[in-house]
This record gives structure tokens, C-alpha cells and sequence, in this order.
């Protein structure tokens, strides 16, 4: 049986059917978990699954990202609602969600024409701050993740991770910019907020035409902590023109377009629509893209092993090393 045989299966046990003629059509724009456009008979909806083959430790959490969508959906109108969660591996392969569908474009380097680069950067730094104002308590999220220390514990989950992906030994830059984490104490941990973890604007759907929002999507690896790292990780991605020719390929917000703010504006933008101060973000920001490198290094691996297809994958080793070394550079000019 094909997959959305099985699913259409499956799904009367939670009270849900396709509809006629409904096939599996793959929406675009995420780089490792799967998202297929599915009709059911109440509407349009979401196939959530984690990509194919070994997942990384902590990736694609299903379980947590319906925990959180069915926490948040009826406190925050951008968050899809949650329809259908499966832990049974032995339906299709691996846990999966069915989730609202929402309209709107997960915009990536690009702009669509005439997309206004302002207006989407207020809309991501609003959703971002609307979610931190959030009392995790009061959504029923009051236990989620593990807050306390969670700039030592993140640095120690990534380096073994690290570990994970160059198994030969770190690279240089991977080694050096671990070891000046390290000797460095991380910002004291604030008041835990609500973190989305990986909120950039192909995370955000938006109105094409107006930038205006419609859907904060990709929370499978939601938690609390510091409301810094949410912003760290947002500058992570955003390269600036001046940066190195090899980090420019990322590629993956459209901080390059004509118009779009530096990485300091965009932290002065936060605090000026109405954020908390995130404090110091140097040593955040390096944190973040040393996890970003390793999150390239482990999409490449799976690349390696034949169980991620198309060629998009091929640069991200090289990739991965130009984050590490931009990183190192960028965390030395800080402390200095």
C-alpha cells in the first residue's frame, strides 16, 4: 500500500477521512522534515513526518511539536491548529502530525516580487516577541525543556553532536570555537520565556502581497529558556554583505536584499517593537551557529548515506566549515 493508502487508513480512528481524490502534494521551502499538502473532507490540511532515516538526537520531535501546537493553538491565532498525532512508527515509517493547512509563502533568500523587507522583519521580530510575552504556565507549558543552565547544557548537546558528525575528530574551527565557548561563562540564564527555536521567515507564513502573517509553523523543537537565543538564532542566518563570500551562500533569510537591516539593527528592531532586552548576544550568536553548522553537517551526512535526495545537499560541508570559521572570527572580534 502506498502511503497516503495507509493514511487514509488510518485516519477515521481519529475521527478524520480524506477526501476523494486527495493525493500527497509536497509543499516546499523546509530543508529536512517532510510537509505534504493533503484534502481532507473537513478541509485542507498538513503531512508532518521527519525525513528519512537515522534522526539525530532531539531531531524532528513529533511528540513535542504536538504537544506544543495543541498547547498553543487556542492562545496564539498563527499557530495551526494540531488534528492528528500518531506515535505508532509502524504506520508509515515514523511518527507523524496532520495539522491545519494555512495559506501563505515560507519565504526563503528571496523575496517575492515587490515583498516589502521591513514589513516581513517586523512581522518575524513581532511573532517573536509575542511568543516570549507568552506565561508558559498559563498555555500549559510550564514543564517544558529544562531552563536551568541551558546555555551550558545547549553547548554540551551540540558539541556532542559535533562529535556525531565528524567522528574522525573536529575540525579545527569546530574545536577552537567549541574550546573559546567553553572558557567563556555563557550570560547568566534570565526568566525562561517560550522559544520557538528556529524562528526565521520560512518559518512565518505570510501574505505574499502585505508580508502580513499568517502561520508560525516548525515546532518541533520548541522549549524554554533565555528569550536571547530566539534572536541568536534568527542572526545566525543573517548574513550581511560584508561577510565572507563562502557564508554568503546560506542563503537561507533575504537579509542581502536591498533595504534589509544588519544584524545589530535587526536586535535594536526587536527591542524597539516592544521586546525585553535579550542582553549580551555575542556569546549566543556563536553558540547558534555553531549549531547551525552541525544541523548542515548532519543533513550532509544523511546526503552521504543516500537517504536525502537532490543536490542541494552536496555544498553543505563546505558550508557547514565557512559557519565555523565566520563564527570563531566574528566571537574572537567580540571578546576582544
Amino acid at each position: 500500500m502506498s502511503d497516503l493508502e495507509i493514511l487514509g487508513a488510518w485516519l477515521p480512528s481519529q475521527g478524520l477521512a480524506l477526501a476523494p481524490g486527495s493525493g500527497l502534494s509536497r509543499l516546499s521551502g523546509g530543508i529536512a522534515n517532510r510537509n505534504d499538502r493533503i484534502e481532507l473532507t473537513s478541509g485542507s490540511a498538513v503531512l508532518r513526518r521527519p525525513p528519512p532515516g537515522v534522526l539525530a538526537a532531539g531531531a524532528s520531535d513529533m511528540a513535542r511539536e504536538w504537544r506544543v501546537v495543541s498547547a498553543l493553538a487556542p492562545h496564539v491565532p498563527l499557530v495551526p491548529r494540531g488534528l492528528a498525532f500518531c506515535d505508532d512508527a509502524t504506520v508509515l515509517g515514523t511518527p507523524f502530525l496532520v495539522l491545519e493547512h494555512r495559506p501563505g509563502v515560507a519565504i526563503g533568500g528571496l523575496l517575492p516580487p515587490g515583498g516589502d523587507i521591513a514589513a516581513l522583519v517586523d512581522a518575524t521580530l513581532g511573532a517573536m516577541i509575542a511568543l516570549h510575552r507568552l506565561d508558559p504556565q498559563a498555555v500549559g507549558l510550564g514543564d517544558l525543556g529544562k531552563p536551568e543552565g541551558f546555555y551550558a547544557r545547549q553547548l554540551r548537546g551540540w558539541r556532542g553532536r559535533a562529535e556525531a558528525v565528524w567522528p574522525d575528530g573536529l575540525l579545527p574551527a569546530a574545536a577552537a570555537l567549541i574550546a573559546s565557548l567553553e572558557a567563556i561563562a555563557p550570560p547568566e540564564d534570565a526568566a525562561p520565556v517560550l522559544l520557538h527555536m528556529d524562528l526565521k521567515p520560512d518559518n512565518l507564513l505570510v501574505d505574499a502581497a502585505t508580508m502580513a502573517p499568517q502561520a508560525m509553523i516548525d515546532w518541533d523543537m520548541a522549549t524554554r529558556g533565555p528569550r536571547g537565543f530566539d534572536l541568536a538564532i534568527l542572526l545566525s542566518y543573517w548574513i550581511e554583505a560584508g561577510d565572507p563570500v563562502a557564508v554568503q551562500a546560506l542563503h537561507a533569510v533575504p537579509s542581502l536584499v536591498p533595504g534589509a537591516p544588519s544584524r545589530a539593527e535587526l536586535a535594536a528592531r526587536y527591542q524597539a517593537l516592544g521586546g525585553r532586552d535579550p542582553g549580551p548576544l555575542g556569546w549566543p550568536l556563536a553558540l547558534a551557529r555553531l549549531r547551525l553548522a552541525v544541523a548542515w553537517m548532519q543533513l550532509y551526512r544523511k546526503w552521504q548515506r543516500g537517504e536525502m535526495a537532490g543536490d542541494r545537499y552536496a555544498g553543505f560541508e563546505t558550508l557547514a566549515l565557512a559557519i565555523l570559521e565566520h563564527a570563531l572570527e566574528d566571537f574572537s572580534k567580540d571578546q576582544r
